[in-house]
């Protein structure tokens, strides 16, 4: 299998796990901060570095039937948020291939 390497990301905003503080994302891949999950507020963002997807699940969420898997810290394993694999409904085809970070799982590293 192989070391793994974490990817350390440069900008005016890095987001970072709140446990271990690896980097995730920047403020440049935002799309959205009007998100829910299951810790209260979360983004949206286009990339996200350094996280394992679990195996694709349906839910049922506000906005309807979506296909999407947990994303893990790859340093300490915690859950920080989902991938949208599908979405089902028409109006929400823009999150697929997206992620969810919850904002009380991120810490600002920069």
């Amino acid at each position: 299998m192989g070391m793994s390497y974490r990817r350390y990301l440069a900008g005016a905003r890095v987001y970072g796990c709140l446990s271990c503080r690896t980097h995730l994302t920047t403020i440049h891949s935002m799309i959205s901060r009007a998100f829910n999950g299951q810790h209260g507020r979360a983004y949206l963002f286009e990339d996200v570095v350094n996280v394992i997807e679990g195996e694709p699940n349906d839910r049922q969420m506000t906005t309807g039937n979506h296909t999407v898997r947990d994303i893990y810290c790859c340093k300490c394993g915690t859950t920080l948020g989902w991938k949208y694999d599908k979405a089902y409904e028409q109006s929400q085809k823009y999150k697929e291939g997206k992620y969810i970070l919850e904002r009380n799982l991120l810490v600002d590293v920069q």
